[in-house]
């Protein structure tokens, strides 16, 4: 089956953006997923299309009126895929929400602009809110992106090798290990030993060790959480210590 995004937008040249290169592009044109852009406008109120009008209670800016984005809403045949509205209220979006997605037949998008979205049609619709991070946008298009192409590379026959998918960041709450390539001297500096050594067990204990490392020196909030779920109270070493040590 084909995996269907639909994106609701103010601005539908937007897509496929840089959703159309790389691997989502090429999984797009052999139809592994498929992406509709969907102009809210077409909803919009009156012979000027309005789609926004002014606060209740006052305040800068325009909010997207509830009636034009039900209305867009309503136009989707949704078939089980959930609605996400990225915005900087949401809760943090995680690897876990993206597998979520990527195991379903597809997603919604909804894309805020100006203020935000009425209240009430996130309310009647049970959009998701998510957040991409602690920073605010332009309009929600670019946060949709992130969240599409975090979802394309975990689909069935677009990336090259499962194991990448296994051995990322986030794949068991911490942040991926280190990685180095040719040359094995450049400027100075050494690839660890243990890398160069051909002993699996070896290397694979080296790349756990330098993620808990990591994470503990860079994600707390990862790393608190990785504790509680293991029991681990620092990380584990295991090579030369000066390898990890570096990594903080």
């Amino acid at each position: 089956m084909t995996w269907q995004a639909t994106a609701l937008t103010l601005f539908p040249a937007m897509f496929p953006g840089t959703l159309g290169q790389s691997l989502a592009g090429r999984a797009l044109e052999r139809g592994i997923w498929s992406l509709d852009a969907r102009d809210m406008r077409e909803y919009g109120l009156g012979r000027h299309r309005v789609v926004d009008d002014t606060p209740f209670g006052g305040g800068a800016g325009m909010v997207m009126r509830p009636d034009v984005v039900a209305a867009a809403i309503a136009d989707v045949d949704r078939a089980g895929r959930p609605l996400v509205y990225p915005t900087p209220r949401g809760r943090p979006l995680a690897q876990a929400d993206i597998r979520r997605y990527a195991a379903g037949p597809g997603v919604v998008v909804l894309c805020g602009r100006y203020e935000g979205v009425d209240e009430r049609v996130l309310e009647a619709s049970g959009a998701e809110q998510v957040s991409i991070g602690d920073y605010i946008l332009s309009g929600g298009e670019v946060a949709a992106t992130v969240l599409l192409d975090a979802c394309v590379r975990l689909l069935p026959g677009v990336m090259g090798s499962g194991e990448s998918a296994v051995e990322e960041s986030f794949a068991d709450g911490l942040l991926e290990y280190p990685l180095y390539t040719k040359p094995a001297q450049w400027d100075g500096r050494d690839v660890p030993e243990v890398l160069l050594s051909g002993h699996h067990a070896a290397i694979a204990r080296w790349r756990h060790a330098a993620s808990e490392t990591v994470t503990q020196a860079r994600r707390p909030d990862l790393w608190a959480a990785y504790q509680a779920r293991t029991g681990q109270d620092t990380p584990r070493t295991t090579g030369p210590r000066a390898d990890v040590d570096r990594l903080n």
